[in-house]
């Protein structure tokens, strides 16, 4: 079996983000790391491995020549392999295209099961896996908060919904991308860390596979950013001096409620 575990490098959670002059986040402003929500979806990658002998993973990442350090992250791990698409022409890429690329690599090597997490903290659309799974026309298992999957080419899933959960199903090939409620990420060994270093990494442009710069980028995005505006600073509160009753404090409560319209 070949899993494919798509990672992103996006700006540090806690970092002030910036934009570009073409509106689109600026990821050499700030210090980058691995999404952090890949890192789920590399854990369960491990765990089917660790349970069977036939398992080989392999990261995926679109992104500029110094997203390779998010790379080597994530395959020390424990990951086998990893594919990249560099080119210049996908900068500026929304969800669709984003997942267009992703597809096209996809389409130009083997796989069986892509587990990918189900947001990037940068962009936090959610719609890619879904958007990938269209492409490709396979099934598309989102928001899982537990995976099994099967010797006989199945895979099984709790699916994380807003009345509780739904247990679906599916053959393979399939995309799944999961939650944080799926379980907890080990952290890479040091030996993991050196070994990531000699591993495969296969790098491709768009032409490679079968793009152009129509499909990608600015041109091959189906939504624009109009305007960003920076937020603004903090502004100090105000203070409330209660007479020992309470109903100046409550009164100031109801105002303060009823003046931004929560009552």
């Amino acid at each position: 079996m070949r899993i494919i575990c798509p990672v992103k490098r996006v700006p540090d959670t806690a970092a002030e983000k910036k934009v570009t002059s073409d509106l689109t986040v600026d990821r050499d402003a700030v210090e980058t790391v691995l999404n952090a929500n890949d890192e789920w979806s590399i854990e369960e990658a491990m765990r089917i491995k660790e349970s069977r002998d036939d398992v080989e993973i392999i990261v995926l990442n679109m992104g500029p020549d110094n997203a390779q350090q998010t790379i080597r992250k994530a395959l020390s791990y424990g990951l086998d392999g990893a594919i990249q698409v560099s080119d210049a022409a996908i900068a500026g890429s929304d969800a669709v295209a984003t997942a267009r690329v992703l597809a096209a690599a996809l389409n130009d090597t083997d796989w069986d099961l892509v587990i990918m997490g189900n947001q990037s903290s940068d962009a936090r659309s959610m719609l890619v896996p879904a958007m990938l799974a269209e492409f490709l026309d396979v099934p598309a298992l989102t928001y899982a908060k537990r995976l099994a999957v099967s010797s006989d080419g199945s895979v099984e899933a709790d699916r994380e919904t807003s009345m509780g959960h739904q247990t679906v199903t599916s053959t393979l090939p399939a995309i799944v991308s999961v939650v944080e409620a799926i379980n907890e990420p080990r952290y890479p060994s040091f030996k993991g860390i050196m070994a990531a270093k000699k591993k495969p990494l296969d790098v491709k442009d768009i032409a490679a596979l079968g793009l152009s710069a129509d499909d990608v980028g600015h041109a091959g995005s189906t939504t624009q950013v109009l305007e960003a505006n920076p937020k603004p600073p903090k502004q100090a509160g105000s203070k409330v001096a209660d007479d020992g009753t309470g109903q100046v404090g409550a009164q100031a409560l109801v105002d303060f409620l009823v003046a931004n319209k929560f009552l």
